[in-house]
């Protein structure tokens, strides 16, 4: 055998592909219209204070509806006090892995301005939401929610806003309430009738920790009026 000739048996092998980490898989995680709606209203808001001229605003609008991934989203507000961090990686696998015991969701956090936001209806629900509302109104509605979770944390800021946060009628509150010339108010007891349906799952633990400074949070249980009446 040649000195310099290397066995069959002993030939370099190549490296597997590197696995990607935490935050680039994160990063890579496409983005729902509900999302980009979001940071739309942080553009917005920037705009408003002048920290993005007009022309800019429609420019990174344009690029915001075109963008599928988080990552991007990231790059639209990078340089923007209000604009979204780039997740850790214990923030990732939330959507794949909902459900699963050790596994948290974090969403992308609700910020209003001078707007409404919404959740409502079937929508998955994370384990963790923040809300910041600012003269604006917000609704937050858990009765037809996906839960995949046992507990869920809500952390809400209004100022000046009226903040309404709905709960399935037999669901565990835990409120911390922190009311500054504001209001946060729990509806304990069953008001205006029953869901149709008898809810026989185990109850899910809110956690909610509620600031109002000026403004109004109110967390009440069971669908609306509207809907136990079956008008929506």
């Amino acid at each position: 055998m040649a000195q310099d000739e290397i066995p069959q048996d002993e030939t370099p092998q190549p490296n597997p592909p590197a696995q990607p980490t935490g935050d680039e898989l994160a990063l890579r995680r496409r983005v729902s219209d509900l999302e980009r709606e979001e940071v739309a209203d942080v553009l917005r808001e920037a705009a408003g204070e002048g920290r993005l001229s007009y022309p800019e605003l429609e420019e990174r609008l344009e690029t915001l509806y075109a963008s599928k991934t988080y990552g991007e989203l990231v790059q639209i507000t990078a340089d923007l006090p209000n604009g979204l961090a780039v997740p850790a990686s214990s923030d990732v696998q939330p959507v794949a892995a909902a459900g699963q015991q050790g596994v948290t969701h974090y969403a992308p956090v609700m910020n209003v301005f001078l707007s409404e936001g919404k959740r409502t209806g079937a929508w998955i629900a994370p384990q963790r939401q923040e809300v910041n509302a600012v003269l604006g109104d917000v609704t937050l509605d858990y009765t037809e929610a996906q839960l995949p979770y046992d507990e869920v944390f809500v952390d809400v800021k209004s100022i000046l806003a009226d903040v309404k946060i709905r709960v399935p009628q037999n669901a565990i509150v835990h409120l911390d309430s922190n009311p500054i010339l504001g209001s946060v108010t729990e509806q304990e007891g069953s008001l205006g009738g029953s869901t149709t349906q008898p809810n026989t799952a185990a109850p899910k633990v809110f956690h909610i920790r509620g600031t109002a400074i000026l403004g109004e949070i109110k967390i009440k249980r069971g669908p609306r009026l509207s809907k136990r009446l079956g008008l929506t």
